[in-house]
């Protein structure tokens, strides 16, 4: 009877331990993935392709929480005040490394209260007009900027974001005078441009690629360095005229600070096996977005630079600070 006993004890010892374990492995719930902008922006298309097969690899639902507005910054104070357990996470964009010189105070440190996973992709802007401006090359835009001094004006996704810094940069290269008109997001920018009452926009291409294939919006040229895949055949800012302008646009995933190093590590792994799959891919191939990772400390020094060369970006434009 003792040995029967002490073996029952043992087992139910084993079981105690094995639940335990199984209770402290992560994920055992529901994730949520806070973005920034609203639903179908770039950022929000291409966070949606990630988690998607994220919870199919960790057996858990991946929720996507669109916390838009303030060029970001909610959705980013929501994240910085979670619990750092690895059960709310952040998809941003560029405009994370931005809102330290474009607003004069933050409720959060944009450095130290988030530890960078990794990027997921680098995206380029497009230039878009309508084509009832008839204005069909950027030296025309160019032109008739400079011919027309602070009447011309540029969509932005909010104050300080990434779009509206690339088309800054551009301002700032082309040597032009335009107003930004801050909205929301990518979709109201899209919208406003589409009618006419904003003059262009340095778009995301995954909200444009539609109207620039039907013709409902011209695609004048790209801000990143490089020809973007899915429009081989518009230049760059540089080859159309305007060098200095390049912009990367990247986005990428991150947590709150202290989150446990293991989980980090284990949430960059899930990024890059799910960047692999055929599926985001050809998903990726089609928004014109090249899938991009670091490592979690190289994506934290990454962001460190970011921030100090859109400082001086931010400088040479004149932007002023908002709180």
């Amino acid at each position: 009877m003792q040995l029967i006993r002490a073996a029952a004890l043992a087992v139910s010892t084993l079981a105690l331990s094995l639940s335990a374990a199984a209770q402290g492995a992560y994920p055992n719930k529901a994730i949520r993935v806070i973005v920034p902008f609203g639903a179908g922006s770039t950022t929000d298309i291409i966070a949606r392709a990630i988690t998607d097969k994220m919870s199919q690899s960790l057996g858990q639902p991946v929720i996507v929480d669109n916390r838009g507005g303030a060029s970001g910054t909610i959705g980013q104070a929501a994240v910085a005040s979670a619990a750092p357990d690895g059960y709310t996470i952040m998809i941003h964009s560029s405009s994370h490394t931005v809102s330290p010189s474009t607003f004069a105070k933050l409720p959060f440190d944009t450095v130290n209260d988030f530890a960078g996973v990794t990027p997921i992709s680098s995206t380029p802007n497009v230039l878009v007009i309508a084509p009832s401006k008839n204005l069909k090359t950027l030296p025309q835009l160019v032109a008739h900027a400079k011919a027309n001094p602070g009447k011309m004006n540029f969509a932005s996704a909010g104050q300080g974001s990434a779009t509206h810094l690339n088309a800054e940069k551009f301002k700032l290269a082309a040597q032009i005078d335009a107003v930004n008109i801050p909205f929301k997001g990518s979709a109201d920018a899209v919208t406003e441009v589409l009618a006419g009452r904003v003059d262009y926009y340095f778009s995301p291409i995954a909200p444009v690629i539609g109207q620039i294939r039907d013709g409902q919006l011209l695609a004048l040229a790209v801000g990143s360095p490089r020809r973007a895949s899915a429009l081989p055949d518009v230049p760059t800012t540089a080859e159309a005229g305007v060098p200095g302008s390049e912009f990367n646009f990247w986005i990428g995933m991150m947590a709150p600070a202290k989150t446990p190093r293991d989980v980090v590590n284990r949430l960059h792994d899930e990024v890059v096996k799910a960047l692999a799959t055929p599926e985001v891919k050809e998903r990726f191939l089609k928004l014109g977005a090249d899938a991009w990772t670091l490592k979690p400390e190289a994506f934290d020094a990454y962001i460190k630079d970011e921030i100090k060369s859109n400082a001086a970006v931010v400088k040479a434009a004149g932007l002023l600070a908002t709180n």
